[in-house]
């Protein structure tokens, strides 16, 4: 999913900066005023690559401003509650959050693709579209009119498709099924006939252990490994469709792939059946977002115009990266295994 850095609009920009490049002395920092931000973040501490992320890129501007530049990150919940955030960054409750667009569904289903929709972007698709595409500035187009600066803030990469206590066998399996999950993949279960849930991490263990809900999807192995949740449910699906390359930044991306593996052989350590979800209801889910987004795009122009972008250029990159990264990839992966 894409994760975003928000900041209320001001003068005053906010940049994230990454690496393990040593910090240099500033002369000039003496006379910088003093201020102090919050930040108010939509995850707990619990998940710490993600809400680490956030404290890398305060403990960084600190330093660059030699602490005369200092910005406090609040867990979702400490200061206002994990889908409150946008709200309190456009009220100015606090300075600056760390929050999803998908988050904001409800509000305007173009935040959605600030994050990720249902067979859209990868993450290296979102970065190049963000970066030398018109992707960052479309979206800064959009946000201005809830008066927020928004700033990529990581990628997770392609997530997992969920977990469920039973075996989907076809398409007419997930009719009727109660599943934990946002935005438009929530519209194309829907349309396949599941009845989409909106729960908070806190409340997924518990809804999946005593039957309230059928299925959740959350992230991917590492964080849904902490989550506990192959515990209550032991079918663990993929791919994500609905969330091929949610946005966070490099260094978070970089430790899911290095946590996510082992995380996924601990799983099936502990008994968890990884399962592909059956073709049909792959190609009835794609169908479903094609028909969702093309009503949207009728009714909704700041929906359309960012859609329309992302869709152009991931129809010219999906033909490079089936090219070169997919094709390598399958080769690699199928040697990997004789082994």
């Amino acid at each position: 999913m894409q994760r975003r850095v928000f900041i209320r609009n001001a003068s005053l920009g906010l940049a994230a900066a990454t690496g393990a490049a040593a910090v240099p002395t500033l002369t000039w920092a003496e006379d910088l005023p003093t201020i102090k931000w919050r930040m108010a973040s939509s995850v707990p501490k619990t998940l710490d690559t993600i809400y680490g992320v956030a404290e890398v890129m305060v403990k960084r501007i600190a330093d660059l401003t030699e602490g005369k530049f200092e910005i406090r990150v609040f867990a979702g919940g400490e200061i206002v509650p994990p889908t409150g955030v946008l709200d309190a960054v456009q009220q100015n409750t606090v300075e600056c959050g760390q929050t999803c667009g998908y988050y904001y569904h409800g509000k305007n289903k173009a935040f959605s693709l600030d994050t990720a929709i249902p067979f859209g972007l990868n993450a290296r698709q979102m970065n190049a579209w963000c970066y030398f595409g018109d992707g960052l500035a479309i979206l800064r187009e959009f946000f201005a009119k809830y008066n927020v600066v928004n700033f990529p803030g990581g990628n997770s990469g392609t997530q997992m498709g969920g977990w469920f206590r039973k075996e989907i066998k076809s398409l007419d399996d997930l009719k009727g099924l109660k599943i934990r999950i946002p935005g438009f993949g929530a519209e194309v279960f829907l349309a396949l006939g599941a009845v989409p849930q909106a729960l908070p991490s806190a409340e997924i263990y518990p809804a999946l252990e005593r039957g309230a809900i059928d299925a959740a999807e959350w992230v991917g192995p590492y964080d849904d490994e902490k989550l506990g949740l192959y515990k209550v449910a032991k079918f663990y699906y993929y791919p994500s469709w609905w969330e091929p390359g949610p946005m966070f930044n490099l260094r978070m991306l970089a430790g899911y792939d290095a946590r996510n593996p082992p995380a996924i052989q601990r799983l099936a350590q502990n008994g968890v059946q990884l399962k592909r979800y059956p073709d049909d209801a792959m190609k009835a889910a794609y169908e479903a977002a094609q028909k969702i987004y093309a009503e949207e795009s009728a009714r909704n122009p700041d929906f359309k115009k960012i859609y329309d972008s992302q869709r152009a250029f991931q129809q010219v990159s999906d033909i490079w990266m089936g090219l070169a990264e997919n094709t390598l990839a399958s080769f690699m992966q199928s040697q990997l295994r004789k082994k």
